[in-house]
């Protein structure tokens, strides 16, 4: 499944646009990354822990959205966008959105 942040994807042509597809994840931070984290926010540096907690989260907010995009039979999907928001004061949400599509002259193997 083809999934990118363009509108178009190149050498390929949009023939159906199916619709606004989406997927989210929702992780609560722990007690022990916080430790670290107030350890490092003391001294500078990158938050490492926080950092691996947003990258799996937007990992499976994307599974989910092409879950979501191959259940109705895109081949792809365009002009994705993220959107991460607190939920509560330990737990933060991100969001990833896209418009599915099916290409003209795709073959199953992409």
């Amino acid at each position: 499944m083809i999934v990118t942040t363009t509108e178009q994807i190149p050498n390929k042509e949009i023939k159906e646009v199916l619709g606004i597809v989406k997927g989210s994840s929702v992780r609560a931070r722990n007690i022990g990354r916080d430790a670290i984290a107030l350890l490092k926010n003391a001294v500078g540096g990158e938050l490492d822990e926080y950092t691996k907690l947003l990258n799996l989260s937007r990992e499976q907010a994307i599974e989910r959205l092409v879950l979501e995009a191959k259940s109705i039979n895109a081949d792809a999907v365009v002009n994705i966008r993220f959107s991460i928001a607190m939920v509560v004061q330990a737990a933060s949400e991100v969001f990833v959105y896209g418009t599915a599509v099916k290409l003209e002259n795709i073959c199953n193997n992409e």
